[in-house]
């Protein structure tokens, strides 16, 4: 099944809104959509209704009651997963982090996305990091970059660590840095010089991220 992995050059940069936001593309286009986040940080039980999964789940008409379904490996502390496991007496089974996420893969009925955490080469384990379940797994991605002074720097750096890992970008989104004194445009064609043929796509701050948008469009009809 088509099937893209959504990440990104750091967190808190956009992985979640885009997700959304191509999600409610799909389902307007009646295709139907599952979405996992397999691993999440910073999950406080007592909001989990604001959490990452919980939008996810929202954007695919579900309740927020399923976010164990959608991300077995939840962890409280707003850290990378390795040490936010540690907090917890944990640790993150890789090899079960590839079985679900392949299964998933295998049972959606049309199209799956599985949104990351973090950044490219932030650590899951003590010998792995998201850049080695992706590399696993194989699947095109989309790389999502903030619009700052200095993305273009951080975005070009994750192309380079992408591309001898044999992984296709099937797209790169500058999601605008709110505050952002560099003009969301300038970045996206900059970036875009470097890393011709990748699209580069620039998604202005949006109301919500179920609004139509052409970039949303353009993700969509990569599965």
């Amino acid at each position: 099944m088509p099937a893209l992995f959504v990440t990104a050059t750091g967190t808190d940069i956009g992985k979640t809104f885009v997700t959304c936001g191509l999600i409610a593309e799909l389902r307007r286009q009646g295709r139907a959509v599952e979405a996992i986040k397999p691993v999440v940080t910073g999950l406080d039980p007592a909001a989990a209704d604001k959490s990452d999964p919980a939008l996810l789940l929202a954007a695919l008409g579900r309740p927020t009651t399923e976010i164990a379904k959608i991300s077995p490996w939840r962890f409280v502390a707003p850290l990378s997963p390795d040490l936010a496991a540690s907090r917890e007496g944990r640790t993150l089974d890789f090899s079960a982090l590839l079985d679900f996420s392949r299964a998933a893969v295998a049972s959606a009925n049309d199209v799956l996305l599985i949104e990351g955490i973090g950044g490219i080469m932030v650590p899951l384990d003590a010998d792995h990091t998201v850049l080695d379940w992706m590399a696993a797994l194989r699947l095109p991605l989309i790389l999502v970059a903030g619009s700052y002074l200095g993305t273009m720097s951080h975005t070009l750096s994750a192309v380079d660590v992408l591309r001898p890992r044999e992984l296709t970008i099937a797209a790169i989104v500058i999601s605008q840095t709110p505050g952002s004194t560099v003009p969301l445009a300038d970045t996206a064609v900059s970036i875009a010089r470097f890393v011709a043929p990748i699209p580069v796509l620039a998604l202005p701050r949006l109301a919500v991220a179920s609004a139509e948008h052409p970039v949303f469009a353009r993700l969509a009809e990569l599965v």
